[in-house]
């Protein structure tokens, strides 16, 4: 066992990569002589903004340090509150329950409950804030990233809001690296293409690769390939039964066709 890989045991990170948890040591050095809010983020914080800049110390402590400021303004007391955000979780259009078959937290997301004529733009961050820091709540010892279902069917015209998804875009790979694992688009309408056209070149590289398209036709497979029977929404034909916001607005029927 090299000096690398005592310091990794030492520090909790047995089993880790030794030359990753260096730099990581090193990277704190960089952040806790400009920020002494750095301290009270994890080594494992460290890494995952490491890992988003390819392990490149200088642009990841970068990336850190824009992270604590906004932390600061966006979170001033340490978390969004609900009734921060009323008006979006009263939409009952997203659901944060059950784990997939590696155990990572569940997002559902039906777009089609999402109206953009009816949204404030900047309740709608404080939102994601909230959805982000709740998944990442569910998050088991070893595992750092969550996925997501977006179900598209009934969207519309109606339901697009470019604004809205850049700035979930910005927040999650910005403020929240290495968090996401995956994203299966289903139903997805042709209408949705364009918007998705416009949104695609904000998407940088390493999460381009996370989203997959599901034919309608691949759904029930795909869906049962990924998340066990008992943690898949009864909407699927699982047995999980999503609970949302409003107990008496349940989501609507999504069964593949």
């Amino acid at each position: 066992m090299d000096c690398g890989d005592e310091q990794a045991k030492h520090n909790g990170h047995a089993g880790g990569d030794a030359s990753e948890w260096k730099k990581v040591a090193e990277m704190r050095a960089v952040v806790q002589a400009q920020d002494p809010a750095s301290k009270e983020e994890d080594d494992f914080a460290l890494r995952r903004f490491l890992r988003a800049r390819d392990h490149n110390i200088g642009k990841a402590s970068a990336m850190f340090l824009k992270y604590l400021t906004w932390k600061r303004t966006s979170k001033p007391r340490g978390s969004i509150a609900e009734d921060e955000v009323h008006n979006e979780l009263v939409q009952d259009k997203l659901y944060v329950q059950g784990f997939d078959k590696v155990g990572r937290p569940m997002i559902y997301l039906f777009g089609a409950r999402h109206l953009p004529a009816k949204r404030d733009l900047e309740e709608f961050k404080r939102y994601v804030i909230y959805i982000l820091d709740n998944t990442c709540t569910q998050l088991s010892a070893g595992q750092e990233k969550f996925a997501a279902v977006v179900d598209l069917k009934g969207w519309g015209y109606a339901n697009c809001d470019i604004r809205a998804k850049l700035a979930a875009l910005d927040i999650m790979q910005n403020y929240y690296p290495e968090r996401l694992g995956r994203v299966l688009l289903i139903h997805v309408p042709y209408v949705f293409m364009a918007a998705w056209k416009m949104v695609y070149p904000f998407i940088d590289d390493n999460t381009k690769k996370k989203f997959m398209f599901v034919a309608d036709r691949d759904l029930n497979a795909t869906l049962r390939d990924a998340v066990d029977e008992s943690q898949l929404p009864e909407v699927y034909g699982g047995k999980l039964k999503l609970k949302g916001y409003c107990s008496s607005s349940p989501p609507p029927s999504s069964t593949s066709e």
